[in-house]
């Protein structure tokens, strides 16, 4: 079998940047190196080699001297616009993005190596939402994948007055890693998903079938696709970039958060998370955030249990808790 690309970039040793994409999405990992600058085709990769190594010497430091991609790569105008955009006029929300980063990124890569997707789809949810469960867009799309009703049911996440299961990090990703494998079994090519995930799959077929190709860049060229999706890849791909390096890239002092870690327990119905939050001597906002998919704060009150997040280590406090009083509390 062929094998996931991942993009080796030594300070001493320039990979290029091989145009082609797996064919399988569940194959192993393997390095590219130097020997790709013989292959054709290498403009976009000399591109990325020369804008790596300008920064590097441009900006004495030591971190990561290998960059690893598990997406193929590409370092065109189009990247390099965003590359532009992200570090001067949209950099005060990249700042937060990168800062939020830390807290969510670690947790969606795991589950996406775990169903055996690149890890670097996890950029998605960057150019989404920022990894805000709490974003929605005025196509009313919701939560860190950004999921409008209709894919969401389709992909088994529940919407109600009480809850949306769409703001649930968890559930979210699993749908999400759900449908893109369907993406990619249709389209087989990771631009394509990115483009079908942001337009949806039905316009992006009719247009592959009008222009008689699925090569992402061309459709692009022929102006086959909308304009959101004509930028969607290229700010993944700048996304990709700038977090990998991003002292490379001017970001630097970044007030990073400590990665996503809570407890599972089982509640009663009709639980205020308010009480959670002072049994555990914390803020509301914090269960809350643990619990973005109770959009009104409650545990639904038409259900005998409900499991929930609390903090790390916590989740023995809340339990005991509920044994020894065994009640309610509801409105």
């Amino acid at each position: 079998m062929k094998s996931f690309f991942v993009f080796f970039f030594a300070i001493c040793s320039w990979g290029a940047i091989p145009s082609q994409e797996p064919s399988n999405f569940s194959e192993k990992k393997s390095v590219i190196n130097s020997d790709y600058l013989k292959q054709k085709n290498t403009t976009e990769a000399e591109a990325l080699k020369n804008k790596l190594k300008e920064l590097t010497l441009n900006n004495k430091t030591s971190e990561s001297n290998a960059l690893i991609f598990d997406l193929p790569i590409t370092y065109n105008k189009q990247v390099s616009k965003w590359v532009h955009y992200f570090q001067t006029k949209g950099s005060k929300w990249f700042r937060q993005w990168l800062e939020r980063s830390s807290k969510y990124l670690p947790f969606i890569q795991n589950e996406l190596q775990n169903a055996n997707l690149p890890t670097d789809l996890a950029f998605m949810v960057m150019i989404e939402s920022g990894f805000s469960s709490s974003a929605v867009s005025i196509a009313d799309a919701v939560g860190p994948w950004q999921f409008i009703e209709g894919t969401a049911q389709r992909y088994g996440l529940k919407k109600s007055w009480w809850l949306d299961e769409r703001r649930d990090i968890r559930k979210s990703t699993q749908a999400a890693i759900r449908y893109i494998k369907d993406l990619y079994g249709e389209f087989g090519s990771w631009y394509l998903v990115a483009a079908s995930y942001n337009m949806g799959e039905n316009g992006l077929r009719r247009q592959i079938e009008k222009h008689k190709t699925k090569d992402y860049w061309t459709l692009i060229h022929k102006k086959a696709l909308p304009e959101e999706t004509q930028n969607y890849v290229p700010k993944i791909l700048a996304a990709m970039l700038i977090t990998k390096a991003p002292n490379l890239y001017g970001f630097r002092s970044l007030e990073k958060r400590d990665p996503l870690k809570y407890d599972y327990v089982t509640v009663p119905g009709g639980t205020d998370l308010e009480l959670l939050a002072e049994i555990l001597g914390v803020t509301k906002k914090s269960i809350k955030e643990l619990n973005s998919e109770l959009v009104i704060g409650y545990v639904p009150r038409n259900v005998l249990s409900h499991t929930v997040r609390v903090p790390s280590g916590a989740g023995k406090i809340i339990a005991d808790f509920m044994t020894q009083k065994s009640k309610r509390y509801s409105f």
